[in-house]
């Protein structure tokens, strides 16, 4: 099953690509898109949709998993994150991907055990599970692949193939 992952935002955009089979993580592709400060919100957010309905054709994933909102004190940013992970669920609806959800706390716990872990333990998690030599950069990035492991752990093979 090959999973994407993503963690919505409005300036920075996780996503991460994995292949799961039986209960072996590999990484397929993972980056941000990052969208510019100063630039009309419309732009931002074509920007982010174009980009990630680029990286959608081009690695055609079975299964999304999305990040829910984490709602911090700021009701602007907020909003403006909403706003970007709707141009996320309908990259992946248009796609035919069927989407999971999934907050901050199962991810945490799917990783780590513990739903209070710290981002670093969430972060050398996806570096050993993923084989990887590096924690991904930005944070953003690890945190779209940490998405797309939860999932895998979550769905496991149960996931309809179309």
């Amino acid at each position: 099953m090959r999973i994407i992952g993503i963690d919505p935002g409005y300036a920075i955009m996780g996503v991460g690509i994995v292949d799961y089979k039986g209960s072996k993580f590999t990484p397929v592709y993972y980056d941000s898109i990052l969208t510019e400060a100063h630039t009309p919100n419309e732009e931002r957010l074509m920007k982010l949709y174009d980009e990630l309905s680029r990286i959608i054709a081009e690695y055609r994933p079975e299964a999304a998993s999305v990040e829910e909102l984490f709602y911090n004190t700021n009701a602007t940013t907020a909003i403006m994150v909403g706003e970007a992970r709707g141009m996320a669920l309908l990259a992946c609806a248009k796609a035919g991907i069927p989407i999971s959800e999934y907050t901050p706390l199962q991810i945490k716990s799917a990783l780590t055990g513990y739903g209070r872990a710290d981002k670093k333990q969430v972060q050398t998690m996806v570096k050993m599970i993923l084989g990887l030599s590096e924690v991904p950069k930005p944070d953003d990035t690890a945190d779209a692949l940490a998405a797309a492991i939860c999932h895998g752990n979550h769905a496991g093979g149960r996931i309809p193939r179309g």
